[in-house]
């Protein structure tokens, strides 16, 4: 069963879901910042998910990547998976640009977090909350292109 992370959990809002992720928003208001969470349990790595999920996760991510770049006005979308600190299997999603506070460098151990306040929030929220809805998972004809895993057995 799927379990959030109480790290995860403590540290960032529930904006929503995808088929695949759960989506989550840092508390950190110096950069729209997303993390993708596979809702599938015990994962620590991307190639622990099935086939057919890293299928589903690259589209919901690169999906996600380009509409939060749309929404926050980004030049360049960072996305990152540590686990360092976290070891469940989580996807960082981070708009960047000229005028963020750690411009060019990583985000990373570079600053505190600047907390939202409640309005602020729930304002950035809505706005993903409202572009989630309109997620589209691939055509059916997707699955063509997906290889099974059974290929790969000895």
């Amino acid at each position: 069963m799927f379990v959030l992370h109480k790290q995860l959990e403590n540290d960032c809002f529930n904006v929503g879901s995808l088929p695949l992720c759960q989506v989550l928003m840092m508390n950190d208001r110096q950069y729209p910042w997303f993390i993708l969470v596979p809702k599938r349990p015990s994962l620590r790595e991307i190639y622990q998910l099935s086939i057919p999920d890293q299928a589903s996760f690259l589209h919901e991510s690169s999906w996600f990547g380009q509409m939060i770049m749309e929404e926050f006005n980004g030049e360049k979308l960072n996305i990152g998976a540590l686990g360092n600190m976290v070891s469940q299997l989580h996807i960082h999603h981070i708009v960047r640009n000229q005028y963020d506070a750690c411009w060019p460098a990583p985000v990373w151990g570079k600053l505190p977090a600047k907390h939202y306040s409640v309005e602020d929030a729930a304002k950035r929220i809505g706005l993903v909350e409202k572009r989630l809805a309109t997620y589209q998972p691939p055509p059916s004809d997707f699955d063509e292109f997906i290889i099974d895993e059974s290929d790969f057995e000895a």
